[in-house]
Formats: C-alpha cells, sequence, structure tokens
C-alpha cells in the first residue's frame, strides 16, 4: 500500500483518512501511542448505550453510535500489534475491554468523571506500559450538567484536559500516534504541547472534525 495524502497537516499534526491497519506500518516509530480505540459500549448503559429504557416495557433503547453488539468495531489482537509495536509507551483507553489481548501490566490510569448522571460509568481505565506500578488517578467532570467542556463532537470524546493529563506522565514522548483519533483530542493536546502528532481515523466526518480542531476554528455544536 502507498502511505495516502494526509487529510490534513500543519507543523505539529499529521491527520490520514483511512484503516490504521494498513497505515501505521509505513509510518515508523512514535515515542507514544496514545488512544481510545471503540469497543463497542452498545452494554455501556448510560443515555443512548445499551440496557434498557428504564421504562419497564422492556424495550431496548438505541445505541448512541455503535452496533453488532459487545465486540462490534473492536480491534482485533492483530490489530493492537500492528499499532502497538511501533511505539515505545503506550496508553490505551478502555484498556479494561481488551484485558484478554493486552500484556499483563501494573501501571493503570484512572479518569474519576465526578459523574453526575447516575447511569453513566463513574470512571474510565488506561491500560499503559508507563514504567512503574503505582496506579494513577485524574479526577475531571467531563460529562452531565457540571461538565467542564461543553464541547463535544464524538459520543466518546474525552477532555482535552484528560489527554494533556496523560502526556504529561510521558514527558521525554515528542512525537505520538492515535491510529482511532477521532474528533481529535490526541492532536489539539499534543500541538498545543508543542509535540508531533499522527493521527489516524477512518470516519471523513471524524477527520472533518479533527482538521478544524487543529486549525483552532469554531465549530457549531
Amino acid at each position: 500500500m502507498t502511505l495516502p495524502k494526509p487529510y490534513y497537516q500543519d507543523d505539529a499534526v499529521t491527520l490520514y483518512h483511512g484503516d490504521c491497519r494498513e497505515i501505521v506500518p509505513h509510518l515508523g516509530r512514535f515515542d507514544l501511542l496514545l488512544t481510545d480505540p471503540p469497543y463497542g459500549i452498545k452494554q455501556d448503559k448510560g443515555m443512548g448505550g445499551g440496557g434498557y429504557d428504564g421504562f419497564g416495557n422492556g424495550k431496548k433503547r438505541v445505541p448512541r453510535e455503535y452496533t453488532g453488539g459487545l465486540d462490534a468495531d473492536r480491534p482485533s489482537t492483530d490489530t493492537f500489534k500492528a499499532v502497538t509495536e511501533h511505539c515505545g509507551i503506550h496508553i490505551v483507553w478502555g484498556g479494561n475491554f481488551f484485558a484478554d489481548i493486552l500484556p499483563v501490566k501494573s501501571k493503570w490510569l484512572v479518569w474519576d468523571k465526578e459523574q453526575t448522571m447516575p447511569t453513566f460509568s463513574d470512571a474510565e481505565l488506561a491500560w499503559t506500559s508507563l514504567p512503574g506500578v503505582s496506579v494513577k488517578m485524574f479526577r475531571y467532570c467531563g460529562a452531565g450538567l457540571c461538565a467542564k467542556e461543553r464541547e463535544r463532537f464524538h459520543p466518546t470524546q474525552k477532555p482535552l484536559a484528560l489527554i494533556t493529563w496523560c502526556l504529561s506522565l510521558a514527558p521525554e514522548a515528542k512525537t505520538i500516534i492515535d491510529p482511532f483519533a477521532g474528533s481529535g483530542t490526541t492532536g489539539r493536546a499534543a500541538k498545543d504541547l508543542g509535540h508531533k502528532c499522527v493521527m489516524i481515523e477512518r470516519e471523513e466526518k471524524y477527520c472533518e472534525i479533527a482538521a478544524r480542531r487543529m486549525a483552532q476554528e469554531v465549530l457549531p455544536l
């Protein structure tokens, strides 16, 4: 495969539209993999998630984003190998959903979402290959009425503050890759800190949003 033309590129960020399994092997090595892969959150409760509608009629709610069950869009072992073997350090959000295919590691990250919506998860977990064994926690309200960041363009979008914190845990990492880029938060955080970042996203609608975020355009909510 020939490396496709970047969907967006500036001095700090390069964004590709396509399949990460085909693109990553042509990009060389990176200091850090920082990503939030899809994992089929149909059963993850919350408004628009899985479960029943709560009105006692036994009807399922329609999922916000993912279809086809828990494993829908979930990266395979081969996909993880393809995107991790080119990086020195790894931070993978939703790592608990991939515990069966990721190596056993001790330094997990916890995002305490200071949740105000009782039907949503109180926290999210990231698997890492960071040195050390201490579990680290970041407390930040990212959803509900008290959310500190109101702009959301992707159903699983992480707060910019959270991703910036992740980068602070790998201070020597100057080159970052996010093969499941979504709306581009990793690229935005990396660019703000003066790092180099390559992102890959397979859905063009999110590539467009990510590109505009990199260019610091004001996006409609």
